[in-house]
């Protein structure tokens, strides 16, 4: 039954994928737009709902920055109709012209961005993501089908209810978006086999779903296994700088991929900077687990172990080690790390720069906390994920990223 049932949307999917790659770029605004007014007026039934899933959350003993990743107010509903009406306002890069050619023979070859057609899209925990991904789907021109998680489930169905309803008002076509009605793995399974239907697959979750859906998969993956994020602090750090970063890359929200979980410090700037950063992290009772050198400067952290290193979090736990050299901080990073997002704080130029072309990372920042890795922070509006691939789509995934291209070629009776 479940695969019958998935299947049959994939097939309508299709269908309304066609539609949808001949909407002109006003007529899908009007739609998110119509979204958004429907998120508002529809508030209290997704937080009723909402409120189903935070409960059951609580009783299973999630984590309290897992339930934060849950929980929906009406700030945070209006925060997802803002960022609909954000998306309406970006450019639609369906129909760009990437390059104009034409060969002596008189052949005019336009190579056309267009819709990459129906993306299946499996994630975890984050009810916002239903309202992010449908909208960013459907203003590059692509069907959606969504599976989210068994925790998040009411407020899944919630969502896309008002999105599907809202936007029919206002021309979106039948079966455009979709909700997975299963929250089991085997619709998981059944969505990575079904390339018949699926252009695309993007996995957002736990390191396991993630791995199950690439093992399966017969499309195109694009995703991030996990968010171990770095911040060094260079010889040549503003302690300032410092400390606030390196605060707010652990603590303004733990439980998500761009968040700190490595803090290395160079051994030249640790007795001056590490005991006010630690200071600050005691603020919000972060663990900390230190390795052998700084220890001494952290009382009471924990001895770090070798697993420390490539270890996500995604709590207010960090691991702490004092490097030798800029060097060492590049090679620690790129061994241990996941090529998502790492900063350096210094205010030496030459030495951003080694940093910032040596690390492997699909985002390296300079004097910017890692939490700025972020699709609505680079000005793209929701993002659909951030990306550790390095083949069509890397770092935060948006409207562009959500699209292939085609070329068309034109003449007067050419031949070979």
């Amino acid at each position: 039954m479940i695969e019958a049932t998935i299947h049959e949307m994939g097939q309508r999917a299709r269908v309304a994928a066609q539609a949808l790659s001949l909407l002109e770029a006003e007529e899908k605004n009007a739609i998110l737009l119509a979204m958004a007014d429907g998120l508002r007026r529809g508030s209290e039934d997704i937080i009723s709902a909402n409120l189903h899933d935070v409960e059951a959350a609580q009783t299973k003993g999630l984590s309290s920055a897992m339930i934060d990743r849950l929980r929906l107010d009406a700030a945070r509903v209006e925060s997802m109709a803002k960022g609909i009406e954000q998306v309406a306002t970006l450019h639609d890069p369906c129909g760009e012209i990437l390059s104009d050619i034409t060969r002596p023979n008189g052949m005019r070859i336009l190579q056309i961005r267009v819709p990459i057609g129906v993306i299946g899209i499996i994630y975890e925990s984050r009810p916002n993501v239903t309202s992010d991904a449908a909208i960013l789907c459907l203003k590059s021109g692509n069907a959606t089908i969504l599976r989210g998680g068994s925790e998040a489930i009411h407020s899944n169905k919630a969502i896309a209810a008002i999105l599907q309803q809202s936007g029919a008002s206002a021309g979106l076509p039948a079966d455009a978006i979709q909700l997975i009605p299963f929250t089991d793995r085997e619709s998981v399974s059944v969505m990575a086999r079904m390339d018949r239907w699926l252009d695309l697959i993007i996995p957002r979750g736990g390191k396991g779903l993630i791995e199950a859906v690439v093992s399966q998969a017969r499309m195109p993956v694009i995703k991030h296994y996990d968010g171990i994020c770095h911040t060094f602090i260079d010889a040549a750090a503003d302690r300032e700088k410092a400390v606030r970063i390196s605060l707010n890359a652990k603590t303004q929200k733990p439980g998500v991929c761009n968040a700190m979980e490595t803090l290395l410090v160079h051994e030249n700037a640790a007795t001056r900077i590490l005991p006010a950063i630690v200071d600050a992290w005691r603020t919000k009772n972060v663990e900390i687990r230190a390795c052998e050198k700084s220890l001494p400067l952290i009382s009471g952290a924990i001895p770090a172990v070798e697993e420390d290193w490539s270890t996500e979090y995604l709590d207010y736990i960090v691991s702490v080690k004092i490097v030798s050299s800029i060097d060492e901080a590049i090679h620690h990073i790129n061994h241990f790390g996941s090529h998502h997002s790492d900063c350096i704080v210094t205010e030496d130029a030459s030495a951003a720069q080694k940093f910032l072309r040596s690390i492997d990372s699909a985002c390296v920042f300079h004097n910017v906390s890692t939490r700025l890795a972020d699709g609505e922070e680079f000005g793209f509006g929701a993002e659909i994920g951030i990306s550790t691939d390095k083949l069509h789509a890397r770092g935060p995934m948006a409207l562009r990223e959500l699209t292939s291209y085609q070329y068309r070629i034109t003449g007067d009776g050419i031949i070979k």
